[in-house]
Protein backbone atom coordinates (compact mmCIF):
# COMPACT_ATOMS: atom_id res chain seq x y z
CA UNK A 1 0.00 0.00 0.00
CA UNK A 2 1.33 3.39 -0.94
CA UNK A 3 1.78 6.00 1.50
CA UNK A 4 -0.75 9.62 2.21
CA UNK A 5 1.84 11.90 -0.20
CA UNK A 6 2.17 9.20 -2.84
CA UNK A 7 -2.04 8.78 -2.84
CA UNK A 8 -1.78 12.60 -3.51
CA UNK A 9 -0.08 12.18 -6.51
CA UNK A 10 -1.34 9.31 -7.90
CA UNK A 11 -4.77 8.32 -6.17
CA UNK A 12 -6.71 5.18 -7.14
CA UNK A 13 -7.11 4.85 -11.00
CA UNK A 14 -10.22 4.02 -12.37
CA UNK A 15 -8.73 1.76 -15.26
CA UNK A 16 -10.42 3.45 -18.12
CA UNK A 17 -7.09 4.91 -19.84
CA UNK A 18 -5.50 2.29 -22.92
CA UNK A 19 -3.38 5.38 -24.33
CA UNK A 20 -0.75 5.53 -21.49
CA UNK A 21 -2.06 9.46 -20.90
CA UNK A 22 -0.52 9.80 -17.47
CA UNK A 23 -3.35 12.42 -16.28
CA UNK A 24 -6.47 10.83 -16.02
CA UNK A 25 -8.99 11.87 -19.07
CA UNK A 26 -11.45 14.41 -18.86
CA UNK A 27 -15.21 12.70 -19.88
CA UNK A 28 -16.95 16.10 -21.18
CA UNK A 29 -19.74 13.23 -21.72
CA UNK A 30 -23.28 13.78 -20.27
CA UNK A 31 -24.27 10.43 -21.71
CA UNK A 32 -23.41 7.04 -22.75
CA UNK A 33 -24.43 4.45 -25.03
CA UNK A 34 -25.46 1.00 -23.87
CA UNK A 35 -24.15 -2.07 -25.61
CA UNK A 36 -27.87 -3.59 -26.10
CA UNK A 37 -31.33 -3.17 -24.63
CA UNK A 38 -30.63 -5.40 -21.53
CA UNK A 39 -26.86 -4.09 -20.62
CA UNK A 40 -27.00 -2.57 -17.32
CA UNK A 41 -23.10 -0.04 -17.71
CA UNK A 42 -21.09 1.24 -15.61
CA UNK A 43 -21.95 4.64 -16.87
CA UNK A 44 -25.15 5.84 -17.92
CA UNK A 45 -25.90 9.41 -17.55
CA UNK A 46 -23.38 11.90 -15.87
CA UNK A 47 -25.31 13.35 -13.03
CA UNK A 48 -25.09 9.53 -11.82
CA UNK A 49 -21.31 9.17 -12.35
CA UNK A 50 -18.27 9.94 -14.34
CA UNK A 51 -15.11 8.44 -14.91
CA UNK A 52 -13.33 11.93 -14.01
CA UNK A 53 -15.70 12.47 -11.62
CA UNK A 54 -15.04 9.00 -9.89
CA UNK A 55 -11.09 9.14 -9.91
CA UNK A 56 -11.31 12.29 -7.67
CA UNK A 57 -14.28 10.48 -5.21
CA UNK A 58 -12.03 7.52 -4.97
CA UNK A 59 -9.15 9.22 -3.94
CA UNK A 60 -10.69 11.44 -1.36
CA UNK A 61 -11.80 8.12 -0.23
CA UNK A 62 -8.47 6.57 0.07
CA UNK A 63 -6.94 9.74 1.86
CA UNK A 64 -9.88 10.03 4.48
CA UNK A 65 -9.97 6.24 4.81
CA UNK A 66 -13.68 6.27 3.76
CA UNK A 67 -15.60 3.76 1.75
CA UNK A 68 -17.10 6.25 -0.44
CA UNK A 69 -16.70 9.57 -1.39
CA UNK A 70 -18.84 12.06 -3.36
CA UNK A 71 -17.93 15.22 -5.72
CA UNK A 72 -20.12 18.48 -5.21
CA UNK A 73 -20.69 21.63 -7.03
CA UNK A 74 -19.75 23.34 -4.04
CA UNK A 75 -18.69 22.92 -0.32
CA UNK A 76 -22.95 23.88 0.73
CA UNK A 77 -24.15 21.92 -1.96
CA UNK A 78 -22.25 18.60 -0.04
CA UNK A 79 -23.77 20.06 2.89
CA UNK A 80 -26.85 20.33 1.52
CA UNK A 81 -26.88 16.79 0.77
CA UNK A 82 -25.63 14.87 3.63
CA UNK A 83 -28.01 17.08 5.54
CA UNK A 84 -31.03 15.91 3.24
CA UNK A 85 -30.65 12.37 4.39
CA UNK A 86 -32.32 13.19 7.42
CA UNK A 87 -36.12 13.69 8.10
CA UNK A 88 -38.30 16.72 9.53
CA UNK A 89 -38.89 16.48 13.15
CA UNK A 90 -34.72 15.24 13.50
CA UNK A 91 -33.15 17.16 15.96
CA UNK A 92 -29.07 17.93 14.76
CA UNK A 93 -26.90 19.47 17.58
CA UNK A 94 -24.52 21.85 15.98
CA UNK A 95 -21.28 23.44 17.31
CA UNK A 96 -21.74 27.39 17.99
CA UNK A 97 -18.90 28.24 16.20
CA UNK A 98 -19.66 27.15 12.39
CA UNK A 99 -19.17 29.16 8.98
CA UNK A 100 -21.71 31.58 8.30
CA UNK A 101 -23.05 29.62 4.93
CA UNK A 102 -23.62 26.75 7.27
CA UNK A 103 -25.29 28.99 10.26
CA UNK A 104 -28.00 29.94 7.20
CA UNK A 105 -28.42 26.34 6.20
CA UNK A 106 -29.30 24.97 9.32
CA UNK A 107 -31.18 27.95 10.46
CA UNK A 108 -33.17 29.01 7.51
CA UNK A 109 -33.08 26.64 4.77
CA UNK A 110 -33.61 23.49 6.58
CA UNK A 111 -36.04 25.07 9.64
CA UNK A 112 -38.16 25.06 6.86
CA UNK A 113 -37.04 21.91 5.86
CA UNK A 114 -38.53 20.64 9.49
CA UNK A 115 -35.30 19.93 10.94
CA UNK A 116 -34.43 21.06 14.12
CA UNK A 117 -31.09 22.52 14.81
CA UNK A 118 -29.55 23.05 18.34
CA UNK A 119 -26.05 25.02 19.25
CA UNK A 120 -23.96 23.63 21.97
CA UNK A 121 -20.24 24.58 22.84
CA UNK A 122 -18.57 21.57 21.44
CA UNK A 123 -15.51 21.67 24.21
CA UNK A 124 -18.49 21.43 26.51
CA UNK A 125 -18.86 17.85 26.84
CA UNK A 126 -20.92 17.83 29.73
CA UNK A 127 -23.60 20.18 27.83
CA UNK A 128 -22.54 18.59 24.82
CA UNK A 129 -23.87 15.13 26.38
CA UNK A 130 -26.97 17.08 27.40
CA UNK A 131 -28.18 18.24 24.09
CA UNK A 132 -27.12 14.66 22.32
CA UNK A 133 -29.04 12.78 24.73
CA UNK A 134 -31.83 14.79 24.95
CA UNK A 135 -31.72 15.65 28.50
CA UNK A 136 -32.93 19.04 29.30
CA UNK A 137 -34.61 19.46 25.66
CA UNK A 138 -37.59 21.53 25.34
CA UNK A 139 -40.43 19.65 23.91
CA UNK A 140 -41.62 16.88 26.52
CA UNK A 141 -43.68 17.82 29.44
CA UNK A 142 -40.42 16.17 31.49
CA UNK A 143 -37.75 18.08 30.23
CA UNK A 144 -36.58 15.51 27.78
CA UNK A 145 -36.20 15.27 24.09
CA UNK A 146 -35.14 11.87 21.46
CA UNK A 147 -31.44 12.27 21.55
CA UNK A 148 -30.05 13.76 18.50
CA UNK A 149 -29.71 12.06 15.18
CA UNK A 150 -26.19 13.79 14.30
CA UNK A 151 -23.76 16.23 15.10
CA UNK A 152 -22.42 18.93 13.23
CA UNK A 153 -19.03 20.18 13.95
CA UNK A 154 -15.56 21.48 12.05
CA UNK A 155 -12.19 20.76 13.12
CA UNK A 156 -11.17 23.94 14.11
CA UNK A 157 -13.30 26.21 14.22
CA UNK A 158 -13.88 29.36 11.44
CA UNK A 159 -13.05 31.84 12.52
CA UNK A 160 -11.42 31.65 16.06
CA UNK A 161 -9.76 28.29 15.39
CA UNK A 162 -10.84 26.67 18.02
CA UNK A 163 -9.84 23.16 18.35
CA UNK A 164 -12.00 20.18 18.37
CA UNK A 165 -11.52 16.86 19.95
CA UNK A 166 -13.21 14.31 17.08
CA UNK A 167 -12.52 11.33 19.54
CA UNK A 168 -14.08 12.82 22.35
CA UNK A 169 -17.09 14.33 20.44
CA UNK A 170 -17.68 10.70 18.29
CA UNK A 171 -17.45 8.72 21.57
CA UNK A 172 -20.43 10.58 23.35
CA UNK A 173 -22.31 11.01 19.86
CA UNK A 174 -22.38 7.22 19.66
CA UNK A 175 -23.50 6.31 23.15
CA UNK A 176 -26.51 7.94 21.91
CA UNK A 177 -26.50 6.31 18.41
CA UNK A 178 -26.18 9.95 16.74
CA UNK A 179 -24.04 10.14 13.66
CA UNK A 180 -20.60 12.66 13.61
CA UNK A 181 -20.72 14.91 10.62
CA UNK A 182 -17.18 16.80 10.68
CA UNK A 183 -15.93 19.63 8.59
CA UNK A 184 -12.64 19.09 7.70
CA UNK A 185 -11.91 21.94 5.21
CA UNK A 186 -9.39 24.17 7.53
CA UNK A 187 -7.03 21.27 8.14
CA UNK A 188 -7.68 18.96 5.02
CA UNK A 189 -6.54 14.76 5.30
CA UNK A 190 -3.31 15.51 5.44
CA UNK A 191 -3.45 17.15 8.92
CA UNK A 192 -6.10 14.67 10.51
CA UNK A 193 -8.82 12.05 9.17
CA UNK A 194 -11.74 12.05 11.62
CA UNK A 195 -12.71 9.04 10.31
CA UNK A 196 -9.88 7.09 11.95
CA UNK A 197 -11.23 9.17 15.05
CA UNK A 198 -14.83 7.92 14.83
CA UNK A 199 -16.27 10.32 12.53
CA UNK A 200 -19.21 9.09 9.99
CA UNK A 201 -18.88 11.51 7.55
CA UNK A 202 -16.42 13.97 6.35
CA UNK A 203 -17.01 17.15 4.59
CA UNK A 204 -14.60 19.25 2.90
CA UNK A 205 -15.35 22.34 0.94
CA UNK A 206 -12.66 20.91 -1.81
CA UNK A 207 -12.95 24.85 -2.92
CA UNK A 208 -10.22 25.44 -0.39
CA UNK A 209 -7.04 23.64 0.46
CA UNK A 210 -7.81 20.89 -1.58
CA UNK A 211 -7.77 22.59 -4.71
CA UNK A 212 -5.78 25.28 -3.87
CA UNK A 213 -5.51 28.00 -6.41
CA UNK A 214 -8.84 30.44 -6.18
CA UNK A 215 -9.73 28.92 -9.65
CA UNK A 216 -12.53 26.33 -8.84
CA UNK A 217 -15.74 25.67 -6.74
CA UNK A 218 -15.79 22.13 -5.38
CA UNK A 219 -17.29 20.37 -2.25
CA UNK A 220 -17.01 16.49 -1.22
CA UNK A 221 -18.10 13.89 1.59
CA UNK A 222 -16.77 10.66 2.34
CA UNK A 223 -18.48 8.13 4.54
CA UNK A 224 -17.34 5.47 6.88
CA UNK A 225 -19.84 2.46 5.85
CA UNK A 226 -21.52 1.85 2.72
CA UNK A 227 -25.41 1.91 4.62
CA UNK A 228 -24.21 5.44 4.94
CA UNK A 229 -22.94 5.77 1.38
CA UNK A 230 -26.29 4.64 -0.42
CA UNK A 231 -28.20 7.35 1.43
CA UNK A 232 -25.60 10.32 0.51
CA UNK A 233 -24.92 8.89 -3.25
CA UNK A 234 -29.01 8.95 -3.04
CA UNK A 235 -28.94 12.77 -2.61
CA UNK A 236 -25.52 13.40 -4.58
CA UNK A 237 -28.05 11.92 -7.36
CA UNK A 238 -31.33 13.10 -7.00
CA UNK A 239 -30.42 16.48 -6.03
CA UNK A 240 -28.28 16.66 -8.85
CA UNK A 241 -25.81 19.27 -6.91
CA UNK A 242 -22.71 16.81 -9.12
CA UNK A 243 -19.08 18.31 -9.58
CA UNK A 244 -18.55 18.68 -13.55
CA UNK A 245 -15.73 17.17 -15.02
CA UNK A 246 -13.23 20.10 -15.93
CA UNK A 247 -14.30 21.28 -12.51
CA UNK A 248 -13.28 17.54 -10.75
CA UNK A 249 -9.79 17.48 -12.82
CA UNK A 250 -8.79 20.99 -11.35
CA UNK A 251 -9.36 19.65 -7.68
CA UNK A 252 -7.35 16.37 -8.48
CA UNK A 253 -4.61 18.65 -10.00
CA UNK A 254 -4.96 20.59 -6.58
CA UNK A 255 -4.56 17.47 -4.50
CA UNK A 256 -1.49 16.67 -5.67
CA UNK A 257 0.35 19.80 -4.33
CA UNK A 258 -1.37 19.39 -1.55
CA UNK A 259 1.25 18.65 1.52
CA UNK A 260 3.68 20.90 -0.37
CA UNK A 261 1.66 23.52 -0.43
CA UNK A 262 0.67 22.87 3.38
CA UNK A 263 3.75 22.88 4.61
CA UNK A 264 4.58 26.53 3.59
CA UNK A 265 1.41 28.01 4.12
CA UNK A 266 1.78 26.42 7.52
CA UNK A 267 5.07 27.58 8.99
CA UNK A 268 4.25 31.41 6.83
CA UNK A 269 1.16 31.20 9.37
CA UNK A 270 3.30 30.45 12.68
CA UNK A 271 5.86 33.40 11.81
CA UNK A 272 2.94 35.54 11.48
CA UNK A 273 0.98 34.95 14.65
CA UNK A 274 3.93 34.91 16.42
CA UNK A 275 4.39 38.35 14.91
CA UNK A 276 1.07 39.31 15.45
CA UNK A 277 1.43 38.46 19.39
CA UNK A 278 4.40 41.66 19.72
CA UNK A 279 2.30 43.59 17.71
CA UNK A 280 1.02 46.16 20.09
CA UNK A 281 -1.81 47.15 18.33
CA UNK A 282 -3.26 43.39 18.17
CA UNK A 283 -5.18 42.25 21.10
CA UNK A 284 -5.80 38.82 20.94
CA UNK A 285 -4.43 35.80 18.45
CA UNK A 286 -6.13 32.94 17.40
CA UNK A 287 -3.79 30.17 16.18
CA UNK A 288 -3.19 27.10 17.99
CA UNK A 289 -0.26 25.95 16.50
CA UNK A 290 1.86 28.80 18.53
CA UNK A 291 1.21 28.99 22.41
CA UNK A 292 0.19 33.07 22.62
CA UNK A 293 -2.48 31.79 20.32
CA UNK A 294 -4.87 28.91 22.07
CA UNK A 295 -7.31 29.17 23.51
CA UNK A 296 -7.75 27.61 26.90
CA UNK A 297 -8.12 24.20 26.75
CA UNK A 298 -6.63 23.47 23.39
CA UNK A 299 -4.33 20.73 22.59
CA UNK A 300 -3.21 19.00 19.54
CA UNK A 301 -6.26 16.71 19.89
CA UNK A 302 -5.71 13.89 17.06
CA UNK A 303 -4.01 17.01 14.38
CA UNK A 304 -0.77 17.04 13.27
CA UNK A 305 -0.81 20.42 12.83
CA UNK A 306 -3.16 23.42 12.24
CA UNK A 307 -3.05 24.79 8.73
CA UNK A 308 -2.34 27.96 7.64
CA UNK A 309 -5.72 30.27 8.42
CA UNK A 310 -5.80 32.79 11.44
CA UNK A 311 -7.31 35.23 12.90
CA UNK A 312 -6.72 38.37 14.98
CA UNK A 313 -8.45 41.04 16.90
CA UNK A 314 -6.79 44.90 16.79
CA UNK A 315 -7.60 46.98 19.77
CA UNK A 316 -9.71 49.19 20.80
CA UNK A 317 -9.15 52.44 18.89
CA UNK A 318 -7.99 50.82 15.49
CA UNK A 319 -10.35 50.44 12.84
CA UNK A 320 -9.76 47.07 11.06
CA UNK A 321 -11.13 48.12 8.05
CA UNK A 322 -8.13 50.40 7.67
CA UNK A 323 -5.96 47.64 7.98
CA UNK A 324 -7.44 45.70 5.04
CA UNK A 325 -8.20 48.58 3.04
CA UNK A 326 -4.44 48.89 2.66
CA UNK A 327 -2.78 45.57 2.28
CA UNK A 328 -1.54 45.35 -0.70
CA UNK A 329 -0.07 41.39 -1.08
CA UNK A 330 -3.04 40.17 0.82
CA UNK A 331 -5.52 40.34 -1.00
CA UNK A 332 -8.99 41.43 0.28
CA UNK A 333 -11.24 38.57 -0.43
CA UNK A 334 -13.48 35.58 1.68
CA UNK A 335 -12.16 31.95 0.99
CA UNK A 336 -9.20 30.51 2.10
CA UNK A 337 -6.06 27.52 1.53
CA UNK A 338 -4.96 29.26 -1.53
CA UNK A 339 -1.72 29.65 -2.94
CA UNK A 340 -1.88 33.89 -2.71
CA UNK A 341 -2.65 34.70 0.80
CA UNK A 342 -5.90 36.35 1.88
CA UNK A 343 -7.65 38.93 4.29
CA UNK A 344 -11.45 39.24 5.28
CA UNK A 345 -13.55 41.16 8.19
CA UNK A 346 -15.68 38.27 9.39
CA UNK A 347 -18.33 40.31 10.85
CA UNK A 348 -18.80 41.97 7.11
CA UNK A 349 -17.79 39.22 4.92
CA UNK A 350 -17.95 35.31 5.74
CA UNK A 351 -20.21 35.80 8.82
CA UNK A 352 -22.78 38.36 8.10
CA UNK A 353 -25.39 36.08 7.88
CA UNK A 354 -25.03 35.63 11.77
CA UNK A 355 -26.71 38.10 13.57
CA UNK A 356 -24.88 40.02 15.17
CA UNK A 357 -25.92 39.14 19.27
CA UNK A 358 -25.21 35.59 17.73
CA UNK A 359 -21.14 36.01 16.55
CA UNK A 360 -20.81 38.39 19.54
CA UNK A 361 -22.11 35.33 21.71
CA UNK A 362 -19.36 33.12 20.46
CA UNK A 363 -16.81 35.68 20.23
CA UNK A 364 -16.96 36.98 16.60
CA UNK A 365 -16.55 40.13 17.33
CA UNK A 366 -16.37 43.91 14.93
CA UNK A 367 -12.22 43.80 15.44
CA UNK A 368 -11.36 40.53 14.32
CA UNK A 369 -9.78 39.58 11.02
CA UNK A 370 -9.17 36.07 9.60
CA UNK A 371 -6.13 35.97 7.33
CA UNK A 372 -5.77 32.81 4.82
CA UNK A 373 -1.26 32.19 4.56
CA UNK A 374 -0.30 31.36 1.70
CA UNK A 375 3.13 30.59 0.18
CA UNK A 376 4.66 33.92 -0.81
CA UNK A 377 7.92 34.87 1.05
CA UNK A 378 6.62 35.02 4.88
CA UNK A 379 9.10 38.54 5.18
CA UNK A 380 7.06 39.92 2.25
CA UNK A 381 3.66 39.21 4.23
CA UNK A 382 4.87 40.59 7.45
CA UNK A 383 6.27 43.67 5.72
CA UNK A 384 2.66 44.20 3.94
CA UNK A 385 1.11 43.75 7.72
CA UNK A 386 3.37 46.56 9.15
CA UNK A 387 2.72 49.00 6.71
CA UNK A 388 -0.91 48.22 6.73
CA UNK A 389 -0.99 48.69 10.78
CA UNK A 390 1.15 51.47 10.35
CA UNK A 391 -1.86 53.67 8.05
CA UNK A 392 -4.69 52.44 10.52
CA UNK A 393 -2.53 53.68 13.56
CA UNK A 394 -2.24 57.19 11.66
CA UNK A 395 -5.62 56.98 10.67
CA UNK A 396 -6.64 56.32 14.16
CA UNK A 397 -5.28 58.38 17.00
CA UNK A 398 -1.19 60.10 16.83
CA UNK A 399 -0.24 58.63 19.85
CA UNK A 400 -0.93 54.90 18.74
CA UNK A 401 1.86 55.41 15.74
CA UNK A 402 4.43 55.89 18.68
CA UNK A 403 3.23 52.34 19.53
CA UNK A 404 4.76 50.51 16.25
CA UNK A 405 8.19 51.62 17.07
CA UNK A 406 10.70 48.34 17.48
CA UNK A 407 7.97 46.08 15.76
CA UNK A 408 10.12 43.96 13.67
CA UNK A 409 9.11 43.95 10.17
Amino acid sequence: MTRFNTQLVHGLPVNDNTTGAVNPPIYNSSTYAFESVESMPRWDYARSGNPTRDFLERQIAQLEHGTRGFAFASGLAAIHAVLSIFKPGDRIVVGSNVYGGTYSQFNEHFTRWGLVSQPVDTNDYEALEAAISGVGVAGDEDGASEPAKAVYFETLTNPLLQVNDVAAIARIAHKYGAIVIVDNTFVTPYLQQPLDLGADIVLHSATKYLAGHSDVIAGLAVVRDDKLGERVYYAQNRLGGILPPAESDSVRRGIQTLGLRIERQQSNAVAIANWLLENPLVATVHYPGVEGGRQPGDTEKGLKGFGGVLSFEVVKGIDPAEILDNLHLFRLAVSLGAVESLAELPCRMTHFELPREERLKVGITDELIRLSIGIEDVNDLIEDLDQAFAVAAKAAKPELVGKLDGVAA
